[in-house]
């Protein structure tokens, strides 16, 4: 073999293992998410059927509620310390690497495995 499929499948190896590296935190984000967002709308159902809600204030009503309040505040702080991207990382990484290998006239998958596309025929 030439040494560009060794490059080839020594990158490929490298883009595998490193998605597969980033498979556990990402599940891990993924179930803090699942939790918290189920916590709040949990908190805010609770939130809304209270009839004492209508007739406080809005601080007041969130002073009563506080599993709503502490929720909410923690899903934004979530977000604001970006798990959005932590949860879809491995995505991110591959569509980057996507769009760096079509100029090679190559692509991965979403696990790292590259593609080989047929070369393009020029009259």
């Amino acid at each position: 073999m030439t040494s560009f499929y060794l490059d080839l499948k020594a990158f490929e190896r490298r883009l595998t293992e490193y998605i597969h590296c980033l498979q556990p935190a990402t599940g891990r984000w993924r179930m803090l998410l699942i939790v918290v967002s189920v916590c709040t709308a949990t908190g805010a159902w609770n939130w809304l059927i209270d009839p004492e809600t209508q007739k406080v204030s809005f601080f007041t009503s969130l002073w009563n509620h506080p599993f709503f309040t502490i929720s909410c505040i923690t899903l934004i702080g979530l977000f604001f310390a970006g798990i959005h991207k932590r949860v879809v990382a491995p995505s991110i990484i591959a569509a980057r690497c996507r769009t760096v290998l079509a100029e090679y006239n190559m692509s991965c998958d979403d696990t790292g495995k590259l593609i080989l596309k047929p070369r393009p025929h020029v009259q």
